[in-house]
This record gives C-alpha cells, structure tokens and sequence, in this order.
C-alpha cells in the first residue's frame, strides 16, 4: 500500500487528504462542494484516476459519551458507495476534535505571519489530514 486518500465528510463541504504510507506523509488537498448534500462523485472520480489510492479513510464523528452521531447513516452510505464504485477498500477513523485541531493549526500559521483569514474550507481539508495522520500512526504507518 502506498496511496491513501482521506475524506472529511460533510453535507456541505468534504475536506480531503492525500497519504503515503511508506513515508508516512498526509497532505491536505482540497475541499469538496457538496450538491444537494450529496457528494460531488465527479470530483471523487478525479481525484481517484489522478491518485490512483490503495485505501481509502473516512473520518467518523463519535460523540463524547460512545453514542451514535447523527451522520453516521451517510457516512456509512458514503463509506459503502465509494466501495461499491471504485472497489477501493474503506477504512473509518475516529475524527472527534480533528476540526478544533485543524483551525488551531491555521491559527497558529496567523500568529507566525499569515495574513489571509482562515476559511472553512481550509479547516475541512487539514481536518482531512489530520484524520489520515490518526489512521497512519494507528497502523504504524509512520
């Protein structure tokens, strides 16, 4: 394995990542615009022949006390689908805080000399590569 590609899934917006895992690498890519809250397949299906992933991570939200989140039901049917299209196998990795961490990050590029305004798409696709970070290290990928 090699090329991995994570999704931070959202009704509105998914952030993406791109992973190697024989460096040990995630980067984020770029953010999705979702249609009617459906995922924007042609994009996904670009970003797959650019790509060419191995395995694919998607982030699922767990709430504080264990409980089910309310769009565990589409990420899972986002999980299935991508499955069912690319035959690209799907792992889930927990994604509980990887937005607070994601904008404390662009905050911290703000404080260094960064002048733009962060902006949410920003925050979804290093929330992308955050979860992908958590994915490697949990796999000892890097």
């Amino acid at each position: 394995m090699s090329v991995v590609i994570a999704f931070d899934f959202g009704l509105k917006r998914t952030g993406v990542a791109v992973g190697n895992t024989v460096i040990g690498s995630a980067t984020p890519e770029c953010t999705l615009i979702s249609k009617d809250e459906l995922p924007d397949w042609n994009a996904i299906t670009k970003l797959f022949e650019e790509w060419k992933p191995a395995q694919i991570v998607v982030g699922m939200p767990i709430e504080l006390d264990g409980g089910e989140n309310p769009l565990k039901k589409r990420i899972d049917r986002f999980c299935n689908q991508i499955q069912g299209r690319y035959n690209i196998a799907v792992d889930q990795e927990n994604e509980q805080f990887t937005s607070i961490e994601a904008a404390q990050r662009l905050k911290q590029l703000r404080q260094s000399g960064r002048k733009q305004k962060i902006t949410k798409d920003e925050v979804d696709k290093i929330a992308a590569s955050i979860i992908l970070e958590n994915w490697m290290r949990k796999n000892a990928f890097s």
